[in-house]
């Protein structure tokens, strides 16, 4: 009996925060945050990024399952 596997993949990378939960080879879900905060500074910035990245991590996992 093949038992299931399963992948949580979190990936935070420039401006966007991604969860995703696979089974096997199938896509469970898979949710994107981007920060929009960066549009009135017309760039990414690196610190502001990372606070955003904290502060998103936990309601994009949330919202995964």
């Amino acid at each position: 009996m093949k038992e299931d596997i399963y992948i949580l993949a979190i990936e935070t990378s420039c401006d966007d925060t991604s969860v995703a939960v696979l089974k096997n080879k199938q896509v469970l879900s898979n949710i994107v945050s981007g920060q929009k905060i960066h549009e009135i500074f017309g760039g990414v910035v690196p610190e502001i990024a990372s606070r955003e990245h904290n502060k998103l991590i936990v309601p994009v996992f949330k919202k995964s399952n």
